[in-house]
């Protein structure tokens, strides 16, 4: 998306934007978005040379902003020099192209410009494959028009035979592209829901943290578990999933799920190829939604999480408002209530208010036990070492094992376990 130059030369843009009221929200410009278009292009390696928002009725089917308003960016981008233009609003491919005409320098919209940040930072190779589809998904229909040698074979005499036209010939390769990845990524889902099985054979509980990009996410995690992850002032700093086991207390141990940030205007293929991660807020018995409480429009930014979140289907999931960045706000109210927690991810300060939280809706009800053994079920301490937590084993008389175990194992073990008490639907009245 973002042209390579042998001299390493820094994009410069004109960043335009549509305020139209028969938009709907997420179509919008403002000076907000705009200022995050602004943050996106400097995540992407690129410098905004100035803005331009243009208030209209309804977008024009050709130029989307009108005739006369591209003819000003037109003249804008000579005077200062510009060699692309972002648009905040989605564009369609053929706004895209007669924008790419008008203006002399290449057009492209806030989806596309998320895309090529993501192939840049994608690190993982399932990272990779989900950028690949994406941006093929998003490619498909701005094929006609983008290379000078399919305007020649389109419509051209002698074109309409039995033989395929370049065009023709590209759509049918980014199809096959787009199966191939796809199934690359069902393959991923397959080794996930695989490890997921094991971890619910163990009983670990997972915790994701989700939220708005820059958010603090990743330093949440790494305050909680040390897991080092770069954590920089800049949107989509965190593109790969990255999972740690957190030690809550003796008997609390969870896994902890870093997932990429969400964004308003989140290009819906993005949604779609990221399924293969954010599916694991299905399966987590937590989300911790973590929001910049200093941010002026974080309530914007947390509606813009809910609706995602919903749109993933986990709407009911169990979570808690983790609000981040509370050491910026000193002085102010911070929200409260019984799902909520302020913390500062950066000082600590919350943190152990946090844990607390995580842990009072994560009881499973695990407890430390002896179980006594006779040597004759020894074969019983390779079941403890499968579903329990194993702290020390002693051998005497008997073999005596000391272990954090659930319920469920503390039953089937009964009489075994030091202390035990008879469930009481077995008691005799």
């Amino acid at each position: 998306m973002f042209e390579e130059h042998k001299s390493k030369e820094i994009n410069r843009a004109i960043l335009v934007g549509l305020n139209c009221p028969s938009l709907s929200g997420e179509e919008n410009a403002s000076e907000q978005s705009l200022e995050e278009l602004a943050a996106l292009l400097d995540t992407a390696g690129g410098v905004c040379l100035g803005t331009v928002l243009q208030n209209k009725r309804s977008p024009d089917p050709r130029t989307f902003i009108g005739e006369g308003k591209a003819e000003e960016v037109r003249e804008l981008v000579a005077g200062l020099g510009a060699d692309l233009v972002i648009f905040d609003n989605p564009l369609s491919p053929s706004q895209q192209r007669a924008l790419t005409q008008t203006l002399g320098v290449t057009v492209m919209d806030r989806a596309g410009l998320i895309l090529d940040i993501f192939a840049k930072r994608a690190r993982t190779s399932e990272g990779r494959l989900q950028v690949a589809l994406a941006q093929y998904q998003y490619l498909l229909p701005r094929l006609t028009g983008m290379w000078k040698h399919l305007e020649r074979q389109e419509g051209a005499i002698g074109t309409r035979g039995p033989g395929e036209t370049q065009l023709e010939s590209d759509r049918r390769h980014i199809h096959r592209k787009i199966a191939k990845l796809e199934e690359e990524l069902r393959e991923v889902r397959r080794v996930r829901a695989t490890q997921r099985s094991q971890r619910e054979k163990n009983e670990v509980p997972v915790v994701a943290i989700v939220g708005y990009t820059n958010a603090g996410k990743s330093t949440l995690l790494n305050a909680l578990t040390g897991a080092g992850i770069p954590a920089n002032n800049r949107l989509f700093d965190t593109l790969d999933t990255t999972t740690r086991t957190l030690a809550i207390s003796d008997t609390c141990t969870v896994l902890l799920s870093d997932t990429v940030g969400f964004i308003s205007k989140l290009p819906h293929q993005l949604v779609d190829a990221f399924k293969a991660t954010l599916e694991e807020l299905e399966y987590a018995d937590l989300l911790l939604h973590v929001i910049d409480v200093s941010d002026p429009g974080w309530m914007d930014q947390a509606q813009v999480v809910e609706d995602l979140i919903r749109e993933l289907g986990v709407a009911g999931k169990p979570r808690l408002e983790v609000f981040n960045k509370c050491d910026r706000v000193a002085g102010e109210i911070l929200p409260h209530g019984a799902d909520m927690v302020s913390i500062s991810a950066k000082t600590g300060a919350g943190l152990d208010a946090l844990l607390a939280a995580i842990e009072s809706r994560l009881d499973t009800g695990k407890r430390r036990v002896t179980i006594h053994l006779p040597y004759d079920r020894g074969g019983l301490l390779d079941l403890l070492y499968r579903e329990a937590k194993v702290e020390a084993v002693e051998y005497g008389s008997t073999i005596d094992v000391t272990a954090v175990c659930t319920p469920k194992t503390i039953g089937r073990l009964g009489p075994l376990v030091e202390g035990w008490t008879p469930p009481r639907e077995d008691w005799e009245e």
